[in-house]
């Protein structure tokens, strides 16, 4: 069947709480290269997490240079699969998601790079369940913009009514209603969750 609709899920606090995997990859970057950051993971899932490295880490880290971020994302990069353990499925959208399959193509628009994205999806076995991903290679522009909306739209040939985006963030929300898309807030009580998870991890 050619399914001309399509969903866009967001990845980090959509289908997933990666907060404390993104905040532990990016402290061991961090300190790799010789600087601290003086924020918690709390903190850093609040206002960081799944917003663009260019965007958080200049303001958790003033006078950090353009080239010293790029150095600090790539090595995050390296190193973000050995923390995956502590991320958490949202189990709710999970369920519905192969209903959602049976009328819809399925696809994932995030700023994550795709390397990581990857990983996360494998390693919770999920890969086939999305259609094609977007990642943050893919665009020129970040979240607030639509970018990564209106590309997957237009791979998928689906119209912005015949759409629906799926997000938890306020930049990711911005660009799903910029994009002319029906879109879904996703809020879940995945905190506690990771609370606990973190006491025995």
């Amino acid at each position: 069947m050619n399914k001309r609709k399509l969903a866009v899920f967001d990845l980090d606090g959509t289908l997933f709480d990666t907060g404390r995997v993104n905040f532990e990859a990016y402290k061991e970057a961090v300190e790799k290269y010789g600087r601290q950051i003086n924020i918690d993971n709390k903190f850093f899932s609040k206002y960081c997490n799944g917003n663009s490295c260019y965007e958080f880490l200049p303001c958790i880290m003033p006078d950090v240079t353009k080239e010293q971020i790029q150095c600090i994302h790539e090595y995050k990069k390296q190193i973000y699969q050995k923390y995956l353990g502590a991320a958490i499925k949202n189990e709710h959208l999970f369920w519905m998601i192969p209903l959602i399959r049976q009328k819809y193509q399925t696809a994932i628009a995030t700023t994550a790079s795709r390397k990581n994205a990857e990983e996360l999806l494998n390693y919770f076995g999920v890969m086939e369940w999305f259609d094609f991903i977007i990642a943050q290679e893919d665009v020129k522009e970040t979240k607030p913009s639509p970018e990564c909306f209106l590309l997957a739209m237009k791979q998928a040939e689906a119209s912005c009514k015949d759409t629906i985006i799926f997000e938890d963030s306020k930049p990711g929300l911005i660009a799903a209603k910029a994009s002319g898309a029906n879109y879904m807030q996703i809020y879940w009580q995945h905190e506690i969750l990771a609370d606990s998870l973190l006491e025995s991890w």
